[in-house]
């Protein structure tokens, strides 16, 4: 891939060379892009890929893969952000042209450590999951062979020899024999289907699986992270070069560490909630941690710095303002038998700081999971955390909280 401060040069294809360029909806990403394109075309294309994974992962926490909802949203994403996504639409060359593209620039910003290598996989996989999902079953067949998965589909003949035991292995075919006769079953090495093996979800026969159509994907997913582990490690090799370009560097560096969801720091929430929503909101709203910080001001009428930095920055990001974060702390205070005048000295700039109205004037925003576990672990007198760092086994106040949700 080729890269100019100009305009990109467009690439003039015929209907029949541009569907020979990407023939699927869907790709291993085997060949990197060779054309020349703009910075401003880079940036572009990779930001609405971040977008796209972000989306991918958020998906996934909110519902469980597969079903309706899940299908539904993911695919409304992939249409807004003009990525492909539909074997049988017309004029797929752009989208796909900008998912080749664009998987190829997050491989540079993403191969730059384990835990960025780590995330980008899952996602990349979660994705191509959802493709594979919806492409019709005569496609399948020639996206494999174009893959480079050659599988090899066993006979009618040896289908039906081993017709009892592939029924009984397969959960999927739910015992149908209607439904094996109409799938092709594939006979692959026993190592290139563990996942299915794991989960006692295949049939096993002299060192191979005998893997029915549906289930392909557990194989496809498997070849897919392994090519994109290996491709990664080597993209991480040659990174130096890359680096070298600052042009290049900065723009990685952002996508890398780039945040695309919500932006807490613009205060459009402002005064959406009252105080009087609070308690509330606590017990069916918040998170685990935010729930434990709120019991606990409400028991004790008190939080130490820590615990006050952490859910003083959530309750401004779910849209306390300043005056009702000052009236809902002093209120607390006061039950605590501190005097209004030592509260108004001593924590009211405080919380004056973290809405950058004081000192160098910094708008913070709330903690991320992250930062609040690997950060300012809990002390003594502390409810901050629940303690996931230095603990192997649930808190027991996490346990009640999971066994007041259930």
């Amino acid at each position: 891939m080729q890269f100019s401060g100009g305009m990109r040069k467009k690439l003039r294809l015929g209907g029949d060379q541009r569907k020979a360029s990407y023939p699927h909806s869907l790709q291993f990403y085997l060949e990197p892009p060779s054309e020349n394109i703009s910075l401003i075309e880079f940036e572009s294309l990779a930001i609405d890929r971040v977008k796209l994974l972000k989306a991918v992962e958020n998906l996934g926490v909110s519902y469980v893969k597969g079903i309706e909802p899940y299908q539904s949203k993911l695919e409304n994403e992939i249409r807004r952000l003009k990525f492909s996504f539909r074997e049988s639409l017309e004029d797929e060359y752009e989208p796909r042209r900008k998912d080749h593209i664009s998987h190829f620039i997050l491989r540079l910003a993403y191969c730059q450590s384990e835990d960025l290598r780590r995330w980008f996989i899952q996602q990349e996989m979660d994705l191509l999951r959802f493709r594979f999902s919806i492409l019709p079953k005569d496609k399948i067949r020639n996206f494999l062979k174009d893959s480079h998965l050659q599988f090899e589909a066993i006979s009618d003949d040896e289908k039906s020899l081993r017709e009892q035991e592939i029924l009984a292995s397969s959960p999927s075919l739910c015992g149908s024999k209607l439904d094996l006769d109409s799938e092709s079953v594939y006979k692959i090495p026993f190592a290139d289907a563990l996942d299915l093996f794991r989960g006692r979800k295949v049939y096993l026969e002299g060192g191979f699986a005998y893997v029915p159509l549906r289930d392909i994907v557990a194989i496809v997913l498997n070849e897919f992270r392994a090519k994109l582990s290996k491709a990664l490690a080597l993209t991480a090799r040659s990174l130096p070069a890359v680096q070298s370009d600052e042009r290049l560097q900065p723009l990685l560096n952002h996508l890398s560490h780039s945040y695309t969801g919500q932006d807490y720091s613009i205060q459009k929430n402002a005064g959406k909630i009252s105080l009087d929503q609070i308690d509330s909101l606590s017990t069916k709203s918040f998170p685990p941690c935010m729930r434990q910080l709120h019991k606990a001001l409400r028991e004790n009428h008190h939080l130490r710095h820590g615990g006050r930095m952490q859910y003083g920055l959530f309750l401004k990001g779910i849209g306390l303002t300043l005056e009702q974060a000052l009236q809902f702390w002093k209120q607390e205070f006061i039950r605590g038998k501190m005097d209004p005048d030592k509260f108004d000295k001593g924590y009211a700039y405080n919380i004056r700081h973290s809405f950058g109205k004081e000192g160098k004037r910094t708008d913070y925003t709330p903690f991320s999971c992250l930062k609040i576990i690997l950060t300012n672990p809990p002390g003594q007198g502390d409810y901050h955390d629940f303690g996931f760092s230095k603990r192997d086994t649930l808190p027991s106040s996490l346990s009640e909280v999971l066994r007041d949700d259930t």
